[in-house]
């Protein structure tokens, strides 16, 4: 066998140990990953007798059980949580589009005087800590008289400075020449923006309207903060309103029920946009 042949085989073998090192440490990565959300189904289905009479906790269940499901919408207004937190989250996500693809057109595509000192202070409110930011808005909440209110759970959260930045650095990525073009045809900055612009950064917006429907059912903080009217309660705050008042501190196949199915909705979502999510963010991170 030649020294060429010996030096190939040689690498194979070594780039087949790395790949086998790589699989197992990322094997093992995902179950680590992947075990609290198997424990949290498997809890939910399991029904309250057969979980206090486990002195050891069981990796499995041969008698699974809906009967907490059941639970969880009906002796907690459950289901009322999740109709707050879908007016919050469309609400929200719709205002907070509008605001976004129109400052970040302004900065991409305007000319105006003060433009790069007004986007350097808006990026510098990034650098603010978010206790800062939450302090100030609830004092303001609470002197407008919004608390226990639709708007003063949305307004706080309409304008965010990072989703401006990444789609107006994706905003500039399109060509100048479109701009001029459509300028000498007679079409409106609006026109171009929502014919032209919009349809072209359609995965960066597709992103962000994403992120921010996660942020906004995840939500907790400013939720809690601001309300104090079970009326108004999202299903993040809602949730410790249900193990008070619901079904007590014991009963925690009904809880894991209730938080099971309030993760459901956001992993499906991911799971269908994933590759949207990346794709835009990548694209906006990316010029030239």
């Amino acid at each position: 066998m030649s020294e060429f042949a010996k030096t190939e085989k040689s690498a194979q073998a070594r780039g087949r140990i790395l790949k086998i090192f790589t699989y197992s440490f990322l094997g093992i990565w995902a179950i680590a990953v992947l075990f609290p959300f198997y424990w949290m189904i498997l809890t939910s289905l399991k029904s309250y007798s057969s979980y206090n009479s486990e002195y050891i906790p069981k990796l499995f269940t041969l008698s699974p059980t809906l009967q907490n499901y059941f639970d969880a919408f009906t002796a907690a207004p459950l289901a009322k949580y999740f109709l707050n937190t879908a007016i919050f989250t469309v609400v929200t996500t719709a205002i907070m589009l509008a605001v976004t693809v129109l400052a970040a057109f302004a900065f991409a595509r305007l000319d105006f005087k003060g433009k790069n000192v007004a986007f350097t202070i808006l990026l510098s409110l990034m650098m603010i800590p978010s206790e800062l930011v939450v302090i100030t808005n609830f004092v303001t909440i609470t002197e407008l008289d919004l608390r226990n209110t639709f708007t003063g759970l949305i307004l706080p959260s309409v304008v965010s400075v990072f989703y401006i930045y990444l789609l107006k650095e994706n905003f500039s990525q399109i060509p100048d020449q479109l701009y001029y073009a459509a300028k000498v045809d007679g079409t409106s900055d609006m026109k171009y923006l929502f014919k032209v612009m919009v349809p072209i950064c359609k995965p960066t917006i597709i992103t962000i309207t994403i992120l921010k429907v996660i942020e906004c059912w995840n939500s907790y903080v400013w939720p809690r903060l601001i309300t104090d009217d079970q009326n108004f309660f999202l299903v993040s705050n809602g949730i410790q309103e249900i193990r008070e008042n619901g079904f007590g501190r014991e009963n925690i196949p009904a809880m894991m029920a209730a938080v099971v199915a309030i993760c459901v909705p956001l992993i499906i979502l991911f799971l269908i946009f994933r590759k949207k999510i990346m794709a835009g963010v990548a694209r906006g991170g990316v010029k030239g």
